[in-house]
């Protein structure tokens, strides 16, 4: 491609807008363009690199088995209706209606759909397992787009589905995409790690989310020093031991705590550290209100809440359904609960002895209060945060944090869809059977952006081999210069000969000006054509590494060769 030719706007101020790395980059390199809050237009350069992702995806899938459909973006509400999301799901659920006042949604994920479609097509074993998948536009809602497609309201997703006959048969295919997944990132380029996660409103028993290491990543993955284990930090496991043995109980002592209501205030109140306090906070799942208690120095884990109860929603109770229980605000504690509300703890909150908790009476909390004696829990479960330090709960090493970007997932689905919709098959028997079903979704312009967070520097972005637009990128100094020209346009046309994808920067712009937009761009190999045209030679310049070298163009394609190898194995 000639340059001059190229819808190419390249900027060099940073956005405004634009807050991480990924954002400011795509925007300045001409990758992209904002057309409102969380939605954007590919150009020519982003359309490139969104292809080469999507090509690689589909040749993995293809390769594990899979097959490509197309299934619509806009789904009846009916659907939705049958398990029970459409009320579910939540806000970021894009809702339509039609001119008939039918409602439609735009789909942020397609398992009513697919489930529907095979459920209506598909009934017997011998059709089975069978893997189906999309690359296509999603839409979510979000409340605050931000930092570019990384979350953003429209982006490119592939989903696959996969139905088999059995659990064990999901466990082969569920592997059989973990294992893809792990090729696609791999090819891509990208430094990642699989993560045990929560399956959130998609739902499902068993998920590994995969995680593109970054500081900019929203997501904190907690993973173990010494062994392969990794979470998310709303699923790692805490390993709770009994400490020494407890001291003596002391009778429980109501004291007047007026505004007193922060731990740190409870703190400097009692002299007490952190953890002999007891923190109760109010939730209601579902219809059903719970109080959750933790130590004074532990974070509760709503989703662990949440997956405790089975519960579809869980949120905090307002001020006004807690006055209603009769609870105040800031003293809410174990003892004197109503019947209605359930009482759970975390583990850690089983073995203290004269902890301080809230009396449900504004103004006083409870000193010397010992769980089991003063108060009865109904079930005592992993319910906190886990933190650095923690013990490993695989091999008991030492848990440390980083973030990552969720650019893929998969999911043991189970029965949650084929039960509610009527997916079923015929057995060897004749017996109906629920069919099995996994889900396995990569966030294809995510994993663009999260290429682009690992691999830039001050000058510009730094494609791997795998995903960059071009792969070669020629640039004549001078294009008023005979001899430069020619010759740029002859390697140009001898390498695209050799199989190459080249960009000629055939502008007549100043060698200045051509040099920053190559290293803004950032190909991973540049080949100038400068003063020493006349005797055949040029330099190349790898992108990633700054290596220059002078190479006479009867060398070149040799030399091209090998850095390709080169940096293919890199990746």
């Amino acid at each position: 491609m000639k340059q001059s030719k190229l819808f190419l706007p390249t900027l060099r101020e940073i956005p405004a807008e634009a807050e991480i790395v990924s954002h400011q980059l795509m925007v300045r390199a001409g990758l992209m363009r904002q057309l409102a809050s969380g939605v954007y237009t590919y150009l020519p350069l982003g359309q490139r690199v969104l292809r080469k992702v999507q090509q690689i995806v589909r040749e993995e899938m293809d390769a594990a088995g899979a097959q490509e459909i197309l299934m619509p973006a806009i789904q009846p509400a009916e659907l939705w209706k049958e398990t029970g999301r459409w009320d579910a799901y939540g806000p970021e659920l894009m809702r339509l209606k039609d001119r008939h006042n039918r409602d439609f949604v735009l789909g942020p994920t397609h398992e009513e759909v697919v489930t529907g479609l095979v459920r209506d097509n598909l009934n017997t074993y011998k059709k089975l397992p069978i893997n189906l998948y999309q690359i296509q536009t999603k839409y979510r809602d979000e409340v605050r787009p931000r930092f570019g497609v990384i979350r953003s309201r429209e982006f490119i997703m592939k989903d696959a589905y996969s139905f088999d006959t059995s659990r064990d048969g999901l466990d082969v295919s569920y592997q059989s995409m973990y294992d893809a997944y792990t090729r696609i990132f791999t090819r891509a380029g990208l430094t990642f790690r699989a993560v045990e996660a929560d399956a959130g409103a998609i739902g499902g028993k068993g998920t590994h989310e995969f995680m593109a290491l970054s500081d900019i990543g929203e997501d904190t993955i907690a993973y173990c020093t010494s062994c392969s284990y990794a979470a998310n930090l709303e699923q790692a496991e805490v390993v709770y031991k009994p400490g020494s043995a407890r001291e003596e109980s002391r009778a429980a002592e109501k004291v007047p705590t007026p505004d007193v209501k922060t731990i740190e205030q409870l703190m400097n109140h009692f002299g007490a550290e952190a953890r002999q306090l007891i923190k109760a906070l109010v939730f209601k799942a579902d219809d059903q209100f719970v109080i959750a208690l933790v130590r004074g120095d532990h974070e509760i884990n709503e989703t662990k809440v949440k997956n405790l109860f089975d519960a579809n929603v869980l949120e905090m109770a307002t001020e006004a359904e807690m006055s209603a229980l009769g609870i105040p605000v800031g003293f809410i504690g174990p003892i004197g609960l109503p019947d209605s509300v359930t009482l759970v703890a975390d583990a850690a909150v089983q073995h203290m002895t004269n902890a301080v908790v809230g009396a449900n009476e504004k103004d006083y909390h409870y000193k010397n209060v010992t769980p089991g004696k003063d108060f009865t829990v109904s079930k005592y479960a992993d319910l906190r945060n886990i933190v650095e330090g923690d013990e490993c709960p695989r091999c008991g090493g030492t848990i440390a944090f980083a973030r990552g970007i969720e650019i893929g997932h998969v999911f043991k689905l189970g029965t949650r869809y084929s039960e509610k919709m009527g997916a079923k098959f015929l057995d060897e028997n004749g017996k109906e059977q629920n069919m099995v079903m996994g889900c396995y979704g990569i966030g294809i312009s995510r994993t663009v952006a999260a290429c682009v967070e690992q691999n830039n520097d001050e000058h510009g972005m730094i494609w791997p081999w795998a995903l960059a637009p071009y792969q070669i990128h020629v640039v004549p100094v001078n294009m008023k210069n005979e001899e430069q020209a020619n010759l740029a346009a002859s390697l140009y046309q001898s390498l695209q000969r050799a199989g190459y994808e080249v960009l000629l920067d055939d502008r007549a712009e100043r060698a200045g000006v051509k040099f920053k937009d190559a290293d803004l761009i950032g190909l991973p190999i540049r080949v100038t054509v400068g003063a020493k045209a006349g005797e055949g030679i040029v330099e190349c310049k790898i992108r990633c590494t700054g290596e220059a070298k002078e190479i006479h163009i009867d060398e070149l394609l040799t030399y091209v060769d090998e850095m390709k190898q080169s940096l293919q194995q890199q990746a």
